[in-house]
């Protein structure tokens, strides 16, 4: 009679077990699913925030790039403008004492 009662409970077990073994089995699967897309969401948005924080930064170096260039323009400008003035000073300078030679 043992044998007999024995039987059925090991077969009951082993069922049990088994379904249980392929609900923990669809759980990590659907687990690891989870963590797999949240950590493909993860990278996505540290990529966004990389490619984000490198246009800043070219940006910003674009803009101080362009200032710098508009400031030695305008130094140019006026050492030019400087030349110009001391020519027509020298150039005038030149004439008068041409003029008080000849008179």
């Amino acid at each position: 009679m043992k044998k007999t009662l024995m039987l059925p409970l090991a077969l009951a077990a082993g069922l049990t077990l088994a379904a249980c073994g392929e609900r923990t089995e669809n759980a990590a699967e659907n687990t690891g699913d989870a963590i797999a897309a949240d950590a493909n969401a993860t990278f996505g948005e540290a990529a966004n925030d990389v490619d984000a924080a490198t246009d800043d930064a070219l940006t910003s170096a674009e803009n101080a790039t362009d200032a710098a260039g508009a400031a030695l323009s305008n130094a140019g400008d006026a050492v030019g403008n400087a030349a110009d003035a001391t020519a027509d000073a020298t150039g005038n300078a030149l004439i008068s004492a041409g003029k008080s030679v000849r008179d």
